[in-house]
């Protein structure tokens, strides 16, 4: 890449749509003024700004330009890459009005690791992944490091797994090595399937060599000569990148036998999965590698001891490899620097909901969510309150606006009731019901439920029928005593972690939402006027108008009333679909 004097690099994941056309008609243009030989285009990977994607950044005059269409190729071009003049039209236009084409604020407070050569590099290139001391950790290893000796910096530097429960990754590699056996694994795991996460999907997507590396580096400290990445095969792009770089990888001997002529060999292949949430837990992929269902195995014994074909097993996921080889490059006391006492590191989340920035952010362990919220987040959308934040996936807990200072690590999201999980978080504002947010998460884990115990197959279905009750106004307050023992029953004798963590968005909203619950059941009413059937719709004649808007404007023609003159809702035929309240002018409709 050094050969050229500017580089314009176009973010490439698959949730970014139409960045083909704007690379292609970027090279064309700057075929047309000759400079070819001067100025590249790279289609690297997410940039993680998703909300203003496409982007295209101007290296190495850091600008960055959003919402790229394929027409401002010529703008760009002319102007900027020929003239050196910055489009201002194409500019990040922070609502605050202080950012400028250097700063912007979703990237300021970002420390990035895992997601150190995302949107930097052509993850289709691995002399682009060597470039940016790619096998180095790698050579390092295999050259001047014995196995405890790469264990013990892991396990110094205070790393913890990233897909869930933050187990010290260090720990679980030192279990697998003194696992005797002939023949041991190494897995990564790459089914991430919490709705709205894509974490590990912009990692692989971006940056795979980084994990092929990790897994390499993995399978000589605990004896291992094979590894498997689980990877989803609704993941296309993921797939065909992590297949292209282990072919580079293995053209230029860093896979196979005999790894830069050390005598170390390391394969690793891909296992596709169908997209069954349940397989995100170790024991339910291994079933699944093997041509098994996705259910989960009693423990113990544990992967390290009995996982893959009953070998020693050790499963980390994607974004837990990616730390790896920066801290064997820069050293364990480096890597402690970064996070939080017991919480080293960074994490990356996939931040979403009613924030104005959706995308994903890589901060230092113990961020406040205040700043995740407000700084990188730009805000809660129009101007609402922030309500809750729910962290962790479909069995995450929801944090309430009293904890919005609350520093972001393993332990003080656990001691709320809520848990770090993979990395989802979503926002929500004064708009959302936490008893129907409740209902939602629950839903999806009893459909993705692997039906296996007893006690997640028809003890969270229960937890979901009484929800279901509750916001159509047919609960009790018994039910809300049911739930809070039910859903600790299951935490206590649920089989896998999945199944035992599913009741925490019941719990974390009970424990913080008691009020939102009791309109419900007592009121019979939803705050938020997110539960249709306990929706009230009335016209206040000392406001209304006459204007016919809201008559105009309902589907089924309940609102009556001559024009000029109060207007009145037949509360029979209402469907409760909100249209009038939306539309009204005036504000003379009122829900509740």
């Amino acid at each position: 890449m050094s050969k050229f004097r500017m580089h314009l690099l176009v973010c490439g994941g698959a949730l970014c749509s139409g960045n083909d056309e704007i690379v292609n008609q970027l090279k064309e243009e700057i075929s047309k003024v000759n400079l070819s030989e001067e100025v590249q285009v790279v289609k690297t990977s997410c940039c993680g700004f998703c909300d203003e994607g496409p982007i295209v950044k101007v290296y190495p005059d850091n600008v960055i330009y959003v919402r790229v269409k394929p027409w401002d190729a010529k703008e760009i071009v002319s102007e900027h890459v020929v003239k050196g003049k910055i489009v201002e039209k194409r500019l990040y236009n922070d609502p605050k009005g202080d950012s400028e084409h250097k700063h912007i604020p979703f990237y300021n407070d970002q420390v990035r690791i895992a997601l150190r050569n995302c949107g930097k590099i052509d993850p289709e290139k691995i002399e682009d992944y060597i470039e940016n001391d790619g096998y180095e950790a790698l050579g390092k290893v295999l050259t001047s490091m014995s196995q405890d000796d790469v264990i013990n910096e892991i396990k110094k530097s205070g790393l913890r797994g990233r897909g869930g429960g933050g187990f010290p990754t260090g720990l679980k590699w030192e279990f697998s090595k003194k696992s005797e056996s002939d023949k041991k694994y190494i897995i990564c795991n790459a089914d991430e399937g919490d709705p709205g996460a894509f974490m590990d999907r912009s990692v692989l997507e971006g940056d795979p060599h980084s994990v092929l590396e990790a897994m390499c580096i993995a399978g000589y400290a605990i004896g291992a000569d094979e590894g498997v990445i689980y990877i989803r095969a609704e993941y296309p792009l993921a797939v065909e990148r992590l297949k292209t770089a282990i072919a580079q990888a293995e053209e230029l001997g860093l896979l196979g036998e005999n790894i830069l002529g050390t005598g170390f060999n390391f394969s690793i292949s891909l296992s596709l999965g169908a997209g069954a949430f349940v397989c995100g837990e170790e024991t339910s992929l291994m079933n699944s590698v093997q041509g098994g269902r996705g259910e989960p195995r009693v423990k113990p014994p544990f992967p390290a001891v009995k996982g893959l074909w009953d070998k020693p097993t050790n499963i980390n996921n994607v974004e837990t490899y990616a730390n790896v080889c920066p801290i064997i490059l820069k050293g364990a006391d480096w890597f402690r620097t970064i996070g939080s006492e017991k919480s080293k590191g960074t994490k990356v989340f996939a931040l979403a909901g009613k924030v104005n920035n959706v995308g994903l952010v890589e901060v230092q362990m113990g961020t406040r969510l205040r700043d995740i919220i407000y700084n990188m987040g730009g805000g809660i959308r129009n101007g609402k309150k922030f309500k809750a934040a729910q962290t962790g996936g479909p069995s995450g807990g929801c944090i309430p606006a009293s904890f919005i200072d609350l520093p972001i690590d393993y332990d003080e999201l656990t001691s709320i009731g809520s848990m770090m999980g993979s990395g989802g978080m979503i926002i929500m504002d004064e708009d959302d019901c936490m008893v129907n947010i409740a209902k939602f998460y629950l839903e999806f884990t009893v459909d993705e439920s692997c039906g296996k115990c007893t006690p997640c197959r028809i003890g969270n279905r229960s937890l979901h029928e009484t929800l279901e009750r509750i916001t159509k106004g047919e609960g009790t307050m018994a039910d809300l005593d049911e739930l809070k023992e039910l859903g600790n029953i299951i935490k206590d004798c649920a089989l896998c972690g999945l199944g035992q963590t599913a009741p925490n968005p019941v719990l974390s909203t009970l424990n913080y939402f008691y009020d939102e619950y009791k309109a419900h059941v007592i009121d019979k009413n939803c705050p938020a006027g997110r539960c249709t059937e306990l929706l009230k719709y009335k016209i206040l004649p000392e406001i209304c108008i006459g204007c016919t808007v809201c008559a105009k404007n309902c589907p089924v023609s309940c609102i009556s009333g001559s024009p000029k003159k109060a207007h009145e809702i037949d509360k029979e035929k209402c469907i409760k679909c909100g249209a009038c309240f939306t539309k009204c002018p005036v504000h003379a409709i009122i829900r509740g």
